[in-house]
């Protein structure tokens, strides 16, 4: 007699699916990341020449933190799609909206050209990219997540996280090679636009690559058995997981700064607090983001076995550990920080793990609405807010950057006890029903 509740392998249908959304996902990571890696040349070319550097910079990350704060909208609009009419459409809308508003950055005139009209452009811009990531990220996770084994659901959104994470890394490498290839007054005269060229093409690529994905079981089940919510999700989700919804703003602060502080902000300490070069800085960026995407993966893999409590517990000691050893020694020589970005890297992997939590907080027909909510007013906040907060910070404490992530190290910890003293998972009734169902069909 075959035991019905025995978890199965991945199939290869199960891998094409995953590559194809970690793949889509990449391209339009970079897309929206890619802004950060040119900040320093952007500022001086959308404001006034004789505003101080220090402005410059905090006003060039507010622009950076518009594509944040607009994400909620975005992300809530697109997820009552995704929970009414399918995953896959909104998939496909999301890409292609981040690909055109790339290509317009591409093509932006600057402050010389246009004066005060140069900046305000700039953030139509980064509206419409918020927009278009508010929906893809929590889309991705619920759309992976519905395709595997339930006990595989850890694997396979950390699978995802490298992904994205690729998209980190795709665009360091990308800054990497303009800012070897050419001179500083060439890419402030125009290779700054390349980068932004070349991600505009690798979203209309990544549209054309997720023709071939296909909707998830689950919805397609629920559609046939007409089980879809039966009114606005998303007022399901406030009124029915508030639980759920605080879990899961939590662990994206704690995503949040994981990735906005130690890889996208990082570069540009390297080059303003330890006076390295901007190509020993990308390089070394590039370098942890390898490091980072193996520990996405790893997050994932580990989390499927051990539980959400154990997990988080000891990962929030090891983050805390490698960040305040790099941040403390970044200053010695670039040999070190390559060294110390790889346990940074692996450390902050971590963050692999936290759709696992995500996308079990809530039940199908809710699914993408809660995630999206949650994730997206998060990251609006403490996206969006922390390069602000980290910058202005600066001149009053150098290590304020360091002293923030000791911070999250000891969230992340508390959360992961308090995970372990509730069961280890917060799933709610109906998703424990829906574990059920599962479990007897994998």
């Amino acid at each position: 007699m075959t035991d019905r509740t025995a978890p199965r392998r991945l199939t290869s249908q199960d891998f094409k699916t995953l590559g194809l959304a970690a793949l889509g996902g990449a391209l339009e990571f970079y897309d929206f990341i890619i802004f950060v890696f040119f900040a320093a040349v952007i500022g001086k070319l959308f404001f006034p020449p004789d505003m101080p550097d220090w402005l410059v910079l905090i006003q060039t990350f507010g622009i950076f933190a518009a594509g944040y704060l607009v994400r909620p909208i975005g992300g809530i609009v697109l997820a009552h799609f995704g929970d009414m009419f399918g995953r896959k459409r909104v998939f496909a809308f999301s890409i292609l909206l981040m690909a055109l508003s790339t290509l317009g950055m591409a093509a932006m005139p600057t402050y010389a050209t246009i004066g005060v009209a140069a900046p305000i452009l700039l953030i139509a811009m980064r509206i419409l990219q918020g927009a278009a990531i508010g929906g893809e990220v929590p889309g991705a996770w619920t759309f992976v997540a519905e395709h595997v084994p339930f006990r595989r659901v850890g694997f396979a959104c950390g699978f995802l996280c490298s992904g994205l994470t690729l998209g980190i890394l795709l665009g360091s490498f990308i800054a990497t090679i303009i800012n070897t290839a050419f001179s500083p007054d060439q890419i402030a005269a125009w290779a700054w636009r390349l980068p932004f060229l070349i991600g505009g093409i690798f979203g209309l690529a990544a549209v054309w690559l997720r023709r071939w994905l296909q909707e998830t079981p689950i919805f397609t089940e629920m559609k046939e058995s007409r089980q879809l919510a039966p009114e606005m999700p998303l007022k399901t989700v406030l009124r029915d997981y508030p639980r759920g919804v605080v879990i899961s703003v939590l662990l994206t602060w704690i995503l949040s700064a994981g990735i906005v502080v130690t890889t996208l902000m990082t570069a540009t300490f390297l080059q303003k607090l330890y006076h390295y070069t901007a190509q020993q800085s990308l390089a070394a960026t590039s370098f942890g983001t390898l490091f980072l995407i193996v520990g996405t993966a790893a997050a994932g893999a580990i989390v499927d076995r051990v539980g959400s409590g154990r997990f988080f517990t000891a990962a929030g000691i090891v983050f805390g550990a490698a960040t305040w050893a790099f941040y403390s020694y970044a200053s010695v020589s670039i040999t070190v920080v390559f060294v110390l970005y790889a346990v940074m890297g692996l450390a902050v992997g971590m963050v692999g793990a936290v759709p696992y939590v995500m996308v079990r907080a809530f039940p199908a027909r809710v699914r993408f609405s809660g995630l999206s909510f949650s994730y997206n007013i998060s990251y609006a906040i403490f996206g969006g807010l922390t390069p602000i907060a980290v910058t202005s910070l600066l001149p009053i404490n150098p290590m304020a950057h360091a002293w923030y992530l000791l911070f999250i190290a000891a969230l992340t910890t508390g959360l992961g006890v308090y995970l372990t003293l509730r069961g280890d998972t917060i799933e709610s009734a109906a998703g424990i029903e829906e574990l059920t169902t599962r479990l007897a069909k994998t």
